[in-house]
């Protein structure tokens, strides 16, 4: 059996990533603050967040236009993620084409339980660039204890529809399955389950946002070594922002704590280039970032990979989407990114 390398997770030098010089490779958007979930493992289950964006729990056109519009020229990725199921949104899809009509990329992060048919097929059309279904399970019992809320039929059900609509129909979707490595849960099991039915299995590392229990999770093994402060590389790649347009400085704040600039009021690249984020990323380089409040007890800092990363996924999935239909010679498709 061929032994398999160790990951990499740091490099010989810091600095903002190549494909982030003039305005980040991803915002991560806080799309929505409502689930139909109750998941164990995720902060806003164990947290009162989301009462507190009773007046936003749904990011408003006008603002994912915004959004969309000044991404799209850098080909940047928005990533729909953040304080629930994005496909609660009333306006998912026509957003979702909408972004895409004006040239950015998209990662749907999703745990599939909204899916039809003809949704399905509107996203495929669209060219999404990558569907993430989040599974953490490889069995129906599994599932409705670390899943409550959500039904597992329909889970296996969507996620074999969408990889057969997108085959169908030669989508350049890349579609993911990933769980957390959380106590009570068998990832190779889970792996072993889910590999064959998607294009990349993706196991994540059980994150606390300084919220959950830290004894939950099943490989508390760090990525980057505490003692060193290697700079957190999200600083240097992507910003956050939530369902009112405040910039957060990283993806720990998902109670939007720090303050970086509103979109609504100034353009993503000026606040990404911003004396804000430039303090910030100073500070990193220059070891000191546990001078920054929110990174001196980062419990997830440990678990940042310059390597090991979305960006990693999003070409390993692409790799395998080719092979799967029949493709040959380089990647040159839709969403590939290359730093």
């Amino acid at each position: 059996m061929k032994k398999k390398r160790p990951l990499k997770h740091i490099q010989d030098s810091y600095g903002i990533r190549p494909g982030a010089r003039d305005f980040p490779m991803m915002c991560v958007l806080s799309f929505v603050y409502v689930c139909n979930a109750r998941c164990p493992n995720c902060p806003y289950t164990n947290s009162d967040i989301r009462r507190t964006y009773k007046d936003a729990l749904f990011m408003d056109p006008p603002l994912f236009c915004k959004i969309a519009d000044e991404s799209g020229p850098f080909k940047a990725w928005l990533r729909l993620s953040g304080g629930g199921e994005p496909m609660l949104h009333p306006q998912a899809v026509p957003l979702i084409e909408y972004a895409k009509r004006a040239g950015a990329r998209v990662g749907l992060i999703t745990n599939g339980s909204r899916f039809t048919q003809a949704n399905s097929r509107r996203l495929l059309a669209a060219r999404v660039d990558m569907i993430e279904f989040s599974v953490d399970a490889a069995d129906p019992q599994t599932y409705a204890r670390v899943r409550p809320g959500l039904d597992w039929k329909r889970l296996v059900r969507s996620v074999r529809l969408m990889v057969r609509l997108r085959d169908s129909l030669k989508a350049p979707t890349k579609v993911i399955a990933s769980a957390v490595n959380q106590v009570g849960v068998d990832i190779s099991a889970v792996a072993a389950f889910w590999s064959p039915l998607v294009d990349e299995f993706q196991k994540r590392k059980y994150l606390t946002w300084g919220i959950n229990d830290p004894s939950r999770s099943a490989d508390p093994e760090p990525y980057l070594p505490p003692d060193q402060l290697v700079p957190c590389p999200f600083l240097f790649e992507r910003l956050n922002i939530d369902s009112r347009g405040k910039v957060m400085m990283c993806g720990l704040d998902i109670a939007a704590r720090t303050d970086m600039g509103n979109v609504r009021e100034r353009s993503i690249r000026e606040i990404w280039h911003g004396e804000r984020f430039s303090r910030l990323r100073r500070l990193h380089l220059e070891g000191r970032g546990r001078e920054i409040e929110l990174c001196r007890d980062c419990p997830d800092w440990k678990y940042r990979s310059w390597k090991h990363n979305y960006w990693k996924i999003v070409k390993t999935a692409e790799k395998k989407r080719r092979r799967r239909a029949g493709l040959a010679g380089p990647l040159a498709a839709e969403g590939v990114v290359s730093e």
